[in-house]
């Protein structure tokens, strides 16, 4: 049945019909209940003789009835039809038009049986089934374990009660077979229970025997003055573990299990495929409180967790903190617009604060964290921090064997290339280090292609005809195009793509179109292709391959995979919320206008600082192409830093610009190329020396003292100048 999952893997909900486990529609019955088993046998019926467009029609009345999922799935069950519904739905399949529907009549059910199964007073009935007949102890067990984590802390209220030991024993076997799910809100509550309780707990989790539970049993055996506690706590490490080591760190142990969440370990996550997890706490007084949050912020809030008992316990442990920072620059990203996060209120200082109060040696493990992973936006916040709090040496040197802020210059994103090239350009280290070459050209890049977008199709794949692959080519190439990309290459494989990513200033988009069996390993080689290591990729697939290969990318923000057969709109919308969840979204032209800025203004500091460590001549040939490219103040302010450049490329690139330029750009341009003349002498070429003797002659007011005092500047021989003092040239006119 793998409909129910579509809406997992196709980012846009433009992009296709959203299949989603959430109600059909608004909760409002207006026939009487018969009509809606009529047409739930109806919709079963046509499939099963194949009349898709009559089942098709059928589905969409009994969406339009306005059912909850719990209402839906009572109708299935109560109707009697509930196995041939769930053959019915499988069949449905088998046409392209009537499977989007189908396949919210199955979320829904699977839904319905889900909140069910969840509810307290269901959660209640059952547990005080456990100690019914054979059949209702049967029944609720099985209906327990579906309710899961949600049943807890009903469950841990039964356990630990002393009145009923037969029902405890029930309870325990119950929780013993959660396994996963159980471990948290148990060892949760565990820290705020009496001795006697704590030695039951801790039993407990000796025989489920999840690692999760090693830090916390740590922990309570060390703190704990309770005999039996801290026995019961050793036995139960040793169950879990094989030994019982009084030398390790409960701090590390929980660093540790911050990982495993900040990992999005599915070991660490009760709900795979649904929109929201729990947290818990625990309240004496109330018993454990379970706090719903959304399913792409639980594990950061968890890693949080944990690397606050890691730091609570040892205020040294610098990965806790370092991780915690990650975490929490991650929770502020991934955070959805208008989302009030239940544990991290709007009140709370942001993710920079902490950051920067950190301090660079916590960013650049920060920053490092990221690089590994591949991680822009959290790569470009560390080194948003590291901006305001390292100095020169901090900057380029982290301790240790690793430099990140030298790596984030080879990252494959340009973005973070261009503000990890200021931040250092910024700070003028003193002398030369491993990565320095690469700052000055880099910042040039960002003066001249900051705006660009740059992509690659990839589309038809070894199975595909030649004609087909073309078409398929030339019809995403077109999209990406009207949407701003310069297609530097559109081709059938990644190895033919190669010249052309090689010779690209950077790759912002993939768009891979090719069969489910080659997608894999395609994103495979584009991930081993250095340059293209976090460039988002937009993989187009037919609905079984969305199904085949969907799941594995579930987690991965930086590939999307959505259907086949959507329209360009569609698919022009579907890479451009890639591009927002990967990167943060294309550079924009006011973020294009500020790279500029920022990059020329590091270029003329480094410029007038005569430093050694940089040579700002590296960015002379982008900084040529972008004044040829731009107007206004930004053409002044490249040609002021080629001013301070000595290459003769420099100083007629000006000299051209100016001769192209009227009025008061002309007048500015020339006094730039004067300034040049002063540091570095006369560069020009002879035909732009004669014009300049033109201008003198012709020309009056501020461009023609400007001219003339370029003439003075370039030190031009007598017989230039003899003729404007006999024949009276420069004469105001």
């Amino acid at each position: 049945m793998p409909s129910r999952r579509y809406s997992r893997f196709i980012r846009s909900t433009s992009a296709a019909i959203v299949i989603t486990a959430a109600t059909i529609a608004t909760p409002t019955l207006a026939q009487p209940q018969n009509d809606d088993v009529r047409l739930l046998k109806d919709f079963i019926h046509y499939v099963l003789i194949n009349q898709g467009d009559q089942a098709k029609s059928t589905a969409a009345a009994l969406m339009d009835r306005g059912l909850t999922p719990t209402e839906f799935a009572k109708l299935v069950e109560s109707s009697g039809e509930a196995s041939r519904f769930q053959k019915a739905v499988i069949d449905a399949g088998r046409f392209p038009d009537l499977e989007p529907f189908s396949a919210k009549l199955l979320a829904a059910y699977e839904r319905g049986k889900l909140d069910q199964a969840r509810d307290p007073g269901e959660i209640s009935k059952n547990i005080g089934m456990l100690v019914g007949t054979g059949r209702q102890r049967q029944l609720a067990q099985e209906r327990l374990l579906t309710a899961g984590e949600y049943a807890m802390p009903q469950l841990l209220q039964a356990l630990l009660q002393r009145t009923d030991p037969v029902l405890a024993a029930e309870v325990r076997t119950v929780i013993f077979n959660l396994r996963s799910q159980a471990v948290i809100p148990l060892v949760t509550a565990m820290a705020g229970l009496d001795a006697v309780s704590q030695e039951n707990l801790a039993s407990l989790l000796g025989e489920i025997g999840s690692p999760t539970a090693l830090a916390y049993l740590y922990e309570l055996h060390d703190s704990t003055t309770s005999q039996p506690v801290r026995s019961a706590c050793e036995t139960a490490v040793k169950r879990i573990a094989g030994q019982f080591d009084p030398s390790v760190s409960p701090s590390r142990l929980y660093r540790n299990l911050a990982e495993g969440y900040y990992a999005e370990s599915p070991s660490l996550t009760s709900f795979p495929n649904e929109d929201q997890q729990l947290l818990w706490s625990f309240d004496p007084g109330l018993g454990l409180i379970p706090t719903a949050i959304r399913s792409e912020l639980f594990h950061e809030a968890m890693a949080m967790r944990q690397a606050e008992s890691a730091l609570r316990l040892d205020a040294a442990n610098r990965d806790a903190m370092a991780l915690w920072l990650a975490a929490n620059f991650r929770r502020e990203i991934e955070t959805p617009g208008g989302y009030e996060n239940p544990v991290y209120p709007a009140g709370r200082r942001d993710a920079m604060y902490y950051a920067v109060a950190a301090g660079p040696e916590a960013e650049q493990a920060v920053l490092a964290r990221a690089e590994d992973a591949m991680a822009t936006q959290l790569a470009r916040r560390a080194i948003a921090a590291l901006e305001r709090t390292a100095g020169a040496d901090g900057l380029v040197e982290a301790g240790g064997s690793r430099r990140p802020l030298l790596e984030a210059l080879r990252y494959p994103d340009r973005r973070v290339q261009y503000e990890a090239a200021m931040v250092i350009g910024s700070a003028q280290p003193r002398t030369a280090f491993d990565g320095s070459e690469q700052v000055v050209p880099i910042l040039g890049s960002a003066v001249r292609d900051a705006a660009a977008r740059y992509a690659v199709v990839i589309a038809g794949g070894t199975s595909a005809s030649q004609s087909d692959a073309a078409e398929r080519q030339a019809q995403l190439t077109e999209v990406l195009k009207s949407k701003g990309y310069d297609v530097r290459v559109s081709t059938s494989t990644l190895a033919d793509a190669a010249q052309a990513i090689a010779e690209a200033p950077g790759v912002d988009l993939v768009v891979l179109a090719v069969p489910a069996s080659q997608t894999d390993r395609t994103i495979k080689q584009i991930r081993g292709t250095p340059k293209l290591a976090a460039t988002p990729v937009l993989a187009l697939l037919d609905l079984a391959g969305v199904a085949e290969v969907g799941p594995r990318y579930l987690r991965d923000h930086s590939v999307a995979i959505a259907r086949s057969g959507l329209s360009n709109d569609q698919i022009g919308e579907a890479a451009e919320q890639l591009i927002q969840a990967a990167v943060g979204g294309a550079i924009s032209k006011e973020e294009a206008l500020a790279y500029k800025a920022g990059a020329l203004r590091v270029l003329r500091d480094l410029a007038v600082s005569g430093t050694s460590t940089f040579n700002v001549g590296d960015a002379t040939a982008s900084l040529i192409v972008a004044m040829g490219d731009n107007r206004g103040e930004m053409k002044q302010s490249i040609a002021e830093v080629l001013s301070y450049i000595n290459d003769k490329r420099a100083q007629v690139a000006i000299m051209d610009a100016a001769m192209g330029a009227s009025g008061d750009e002309r007048v500015a341009l020339i006094d730039k190329v004067t300034s040049s003349a002063k540091r570095y002498g006369n560069l020009l070429e002879p035909r732009q020396v004669t014009r300049i003797i033109e201008i003198v002659n012709t020309t009056s007011g501020a461009e023609a003292t400007a001219a003339a005092a370029l003439m003075g500047a370039l030190s031009l021989p007598n017989s230039d100048l003899i003729p404007l003092i006999l024949n009276g040239g420069g004469q105001k006119q």
